[in-house]
């Protein structure tokens, strides 16, 4: 509203102009060639000179145009990032570590959320490159990376974050086949034998991955997928999916005794329906949650999760990008995968029989 009524109250040659590098000059006293070279090539410029400049550049609230220098210089000092969800916390500490790591080097993060959605990601794509960013860091939403191929091919740097693709391209990810292994065999161990996994779009490579290792445990510990697993899939990764999962879990399945969820997001919302349904945790369901974000260990039933390094991983992507950004088509490809790791809490506990 405050807009607004600014707006409203101003006439349109009350605007501020923006102050050019001719109006930095002219208040200096001297060339449009000698700005450029205080702003570009300072040691040029003999100090008394340099200091008339640099007095009229504060007066005036100069701020060089970033856009026009990239378009004489080829270069850009932004650097985009497709994410799934920017909501997840899971994402936002893994942005910290790619702005972190970019800030050190002097470059900027442009973040867009996918919503999980292709098409998403392909319009943020277009957007980012019309910016001239020097590469993307994208968490892609479905198997097929064809379009990050394409962007290749124009001259756009990528990594894939959170993902692996096998080598033809840099990617940071971390194991999830393990850590969807680590969750299930936790709970096997504590005896459960009728566990349930809410999962999300299997087209989603963590989703599929974390699936696999859930399924790896159950058969290690010679237990019948047919009789022991429960899984449900959501469309939301979020509270709201995962207690929508847990009223499909409850109602359709009998004897389910631990739930594992395929992030926190998804746990949190099946906390939140087990406590409507008047359900004690972990006694009379045990919860297991993925990602370990920093909620998980405050919730008033502190949750067991598969930890993930976030911050080490936004940061190793954006070292990559740098490297491959930067190497003009002599770059071998890497790949760093890091492991989970199981952080046992009060979520889950013993089998207690009924």
């Amino acid at each position: 509203m405050a807009a607004i009524a600014e707006s409203v109250g101003r006439t349109p040659h009350s605007a501020a102009r923006r102050r050019g590098i001719r109006d930095v000059a002219e208040l200096a006293g001297v060339s449009v060639g000698t700005v450029s070279n205080v702003l570009n090539k300072p040691a040029l410029v003999a100090e008394e000179t340099r200091h008339k400049v640099e007095e009229a550049i504060a007066t005036l609230g100069f701020v060089r145009n970033g856009s026009a220098r990239q378009l004489r210089a080829g270069t850009s000092r932004a650097v985009g990032a497709i994410v799934l969800d920017i909501a997840n916390p899971f994402f936002t500490d893994v942005a910290r570590g790619i702005e972190d790591r970019l800030a050190e080097d002097d470059h900027i993060l442009i973040l867009a959320s996918s919503d999980e959605s292709n098409e998403r990601e392909l319009r943020y794509l277009r957007l980012l490159e019309e910016q001239g960013v020097q590469g993307v860091l994208v968490s892609p939403a479905e198997e097929d990376l064809t379009w990050l191929d394409q962007a290749r091919d124009r001259g756009t740097a990528v990594v894939l974050l959170d993902r692996s693709d096998g080598g033809t391209m840099c990617s940071v990810g971390v194991d999830d086949v393990r850590g969807g292994e680590l969750a299930a065999a936790h709970l096997i161990s504590l005896g459960h034998r009728r566990i349930a996994f809410v999962n999300g779009p299997t087209k989603i490579r963590q989703c599929a991955d974390r699936r696999k290792g859930v399924r790896k445990a159950l058969k290690a510990a010679g237990l019948t997928l047919s009789g022991s697993l429960v899984e449900v899939t959501v469309s939301a990764l979020n509270a709201d999916g995962g207690e929508q999962a847990l009223t499909r879990v409850l109602d359709q399945a009998d004897g389910v005794t631990a739930i594992v969820c395929v992030n926190d997001l998804t746990a949190l919302g099946v906390l939140r329906g087990l406590r409507k349904r008047g359900l004690s945790v972990p006694d009379d369901v045990a919860v297991v949650g993925y990602d370990d974000v920093e909620f998980a260990a405050v919730l008033t039933t502190p949750l067991t999760s598969i930890r993930q390094p976030r911050y080490q991983i936004g940061r190793a992507a954006a070292d990559l990008l740098l490297a491959e950004a930067g190497a003009h088509g002599q770059h071998e490809h890497e790949q760093v995968l890091f492991q989970p790791e199981l952080v046992v809490r009060e979520s889950s506990g013993p089998h207690q029989p009924r």
